[in-house]
């Protein structure tokens, strides 16, 4: 075992103490002023409420981003390549948006509550009609005038490259003349990859470290009724960023990992 795991395992137990309470203190908070009516509930302040909390985490859970570009001036689609638990949280101290999510976020207590205050469309990604739902949910919204972000691999992953998008978000996109925003998000150590883990063991092997370097690029809108150029540009788009972020850093990652 690595010694510098030992203090780290403490390290990382302060950073759960520190950031996990906050979550009921944050949504306890919002409903009770909700409910007096001294808040009214709405986007903007839900957004405000996330916001709150991401800015006090960042720091200390030791993420230090470099970002490069800006989010579209115009509702949309969002879609980026997924890593870890922790991605929505990076990607949303830029972006306000609903986020798509697996439903089993809605078994963690407070968490879901606070997702689904701070806007979250859940969706069973093995049921037909679920899915389905979902589609329809994040046109309602981009079309109501809030962005939507959503991960279309539907999973993590750990490769220096992204899976193969899935079709459905992009077909949507097309036939209801959606822009949408391809975005890429990248870890420089492989410690933060989440795979094959629990969410309480990924934070315990992702935060032990002292700092972690993230970048972040928001890409330009694309918007097309051909549902396959979409899905081509942004997968291409994110895979050539993937390339650029890394030979930037001098990757961390292991010599099969790079040749994926």
């Amino acid at each position: 075992m690595n010694l510098l795991r030992i203090p780290g395992f403490f390290l990382a137990l302060l950073r759960a103490i520190l950031v996990l309470p906050p979550i009921a203190i944050f949504v306890l908070g919002y409903i009770i002023l909700t409910s007096l009516r001294i808040v009214k509930h709405n986007a903007k302040n839900a957004y405000k409420l996330r916001r709150m909390y991401i800015r006090l985490i960042i720091p200390i859970l030791g993420i230090r981003i470099e970002k490069e570009g800006e989010p579209h001036n115009e509702p949309a689609l969002y879609l980026c390549n997924h890593r870890s638990f922790s991605d929505p949280v990076i990607l949303l101290r830029y972006l306000d948006a609903y986020v798509i999510a697996k439903a089993e976020v809605a078994d963690y207590p407070f968490l879901n509550k606070g997702a689904e205050l701070t806007g979250i469309i859940y969706v069973k990604r093995d049921s037909k009609d679920s899915r389905k739902a979902t589609r329809k949910a994040f046109v309602d919204t981009v079309k109501n005038g809030l962005n939507v972000l959503v991960y279309p691999e539907g999973t993590t992953n750990d490769q220096l490259r992204t899976m193969p998008y899935r079709p459905g978000t992009f077909v949507e996109a097309a036939e209801n003349d959606l822009p949408v925003v391809p975005v890429t998000l990248e870890y420089k150590t492989k410690w933060d990859m989440w795979k094959d883990r629990g969410l309480f063991q990924q934070f315990f092997y992702q935060y032990w470290k002292l700092t972690t370097p993230v970048k972040l690029k928001f890409g330009k809108a694309y918007q097309s009724d051909d549902f396959k150029y979409l899905q081509e540009s942004c997968e291409n788009w994110t895979n050539e960023t993937i390339a650029e972020m890394h030979k930037g850093w001098g990757s961390h990652f292991s010599k099969a990992k790079i040749e994926a």
